[in-house]
């Protein structure tokens, strides 16, 4: 049983799992399947918005993508949240992306 479908089936028990959601998207992009890590981010960001480790991994991938503005929309989101987690290190990682995006930025 390959990764994937291990994730799966971890996710089959407990469907809301930020975690495992996560791990299964970061395997999605490895495969080069934007699409259902999208998908997969998104539902997270949705469900639990403390989860501030996918907000990095989703503005990557919609910059690769070429949606910059969305990208920064998703930067700043995470900010945010690492602002209110108290996250000094994940909020520094999602300022450094954001401002390599925007040099300008304050």
């Amino acid at each position: 049983m390959d990764r994937i479908e291990k994730l799966k089936e971890f996710l089959k028990a407990n469907p809301a799992d930020s975690f495992l959601q996560h791990a299964l998207a970061l395997e999605y992009i490895k495969l080069g399947n934007d699409t259902e890590a999208k998908k997969l981010f998104e539902t997270i960001i949705n469900n639990d918005p403390a989860y501030v480790g996918t907000y990095y991994h989703l503005a990557r991938l919609l910059e690769r993508n070429g949606d910059t503005e969305a990208a920064m929309k998703v930067y700043e989101k995470g900010m945010e949240e690492a602002r209110k987690a108290g996250d000094n290190h994940a909020y520094g990682e999602l300022r450094g992306a954001y401002e390599e995006i925007d040099p300008l930025s304050p």
